[in-house]
């Protein structure tokens, strides 16, 4: 739905009123003094159904006091080395920013292999990366641009998509669903680049399965993207696989600095360094104990789980070579 009737808010607000400790310290945590903004998410996300949205939101309360995702943001990924492998194999980082104030996140959905760590330690970086947003990035993006900024957009390349892909999207699915449930419509679109033709494939028979307000967010770019996404963000902002001519990204490329994915990169030198500091403030005398931050693993919706089957069904047509056009001549990927 595009608008949200203030009677709506007002009904939600009201019914959230109500809420005691420890709720309500972590849905300050939430909302961060826009109230209203995140009332709309919410609402949104149930189609605007008030009943159907309180229960959503209590739900996600009492799932961040149950696992202790207000202190998150200090437990850090130790020893180092095993938080640049995460890094290594989870591809995300932050490019920049959209003309708009919006922050610019770039994912490497062919690249990431989830492979270096326990799903444990994945699920634990993706909620970090998703509360330093919401408690950093977005707050400071709203005093820079001088009004409320709650949303991101996301670049998603699939260079190096492959049917290997099928062994990630377990992991992936419990992601979606921690997003979905927790942190519904923080991202205002996704566009996607960099598109082989097995993920036009999969995108032919998923779409279908997506709710319409989902589906609405999605943009398949021709390409790397970059005449396209120059005309919302500047060069600077650009994801560093965007920058280019052609299509593609390799997993150890010469950007240098310039790859958002690195840990080397400002974003995830600042992130890291923000959680080894609030680490410090909660226990300035203890040693960091080393050890995955234990969040219990959603299980995945109806539609969750009917998108992540017809995935599978899909890259499996392509395992056994049935899955294949007789020529992929003339073969255009544009989004439809």
């Amino acid at each position: 739905m595009a608008t949200v009737p203030q009677e709506a808010i007002n009904e939600l607000q009201a019914l959230m009123d109500r809420v005691d400790e420890p709720l309500m310290r972590t849905f300050e945590n939430i909302h961060q003094g826009y109230l209203k903004e995140t009332l709309v998410r919410f609402l949104k996300a149930r189609e605007g159904n008030v009943a159907k949205a309180h229960k959503m939101l209590l739900d996600c309360l009492k799932w961040r006091v149950q696992n202790e995702i207000d202190i998150i943001l200090s437990k850090p990924i130790i020893p180092d080395d095993l938080y640049r492998a995460v890094r290594d194999s989870q591809f995300i980082g932050l490019s920049g920013y959209s003309k708009e104030g919006l922050p610019v996140y770039a994912i490497g959905v062919g690249l990431s292999t989830f492979d270096k760590a326990s799903v444990h330690y994945y699920v634990q970086s993706h909620i970090q990366i998703n509360e330093y947003r919401d408690r950093v990035i977005l707050p400071s993006a709203s005093k820079r641009y001088g009004r409320p900024i709650t949303t991101c957009l996301k670049v998603l390349d699939m260079s190096g998509l492959r049917l290997s892909a099928l062994s990630q999207i377990k992991l992936l699915t419990i992601i979606s669903t921690v997003d979905d449930l927790n942190y519904p419509e923080k991202t205002n679109t996704y566009y996607i680049v960099n598109a082989p033709y097995v993920f036009s494939a999969c995108w032919k028979v998923v779409k279908p399965l997506l709710q319409e307000r989902t589906r609405k967010k999605v943009q398949v770019l021709p390409g790397c993207g970059r005449d396209d996404l120059l005309k919302i963000m500047d060069y600077s902002s650009l994801p560093h696989f965007c920058k280019g001519e052609g299509s593609g990204s390799g997993r150890h490329t010469s950007y240098g600095p310039e790859n958002c994915y690195s840990l080397d990169h400002p974003f995830h030198q600042q992130l890291y360094s923000y959680i080894k500091e609030q680490s410090q403030r909660r226990q300035p005398i203890q040693p960091i104990k080393q050890g995955s931050f234990h969040v219990a693993l959603p299980e995945a919706a109806a539609e969750g789980t009917e998108i992540a089957k017809t995935i599978e069904s899909e890259l499996q047509k392509f395992d056994n070579g049935s899955g294949m056009p007789d020529s992929l001549d003339g073969l255009k990927i544009n989004g439809e």
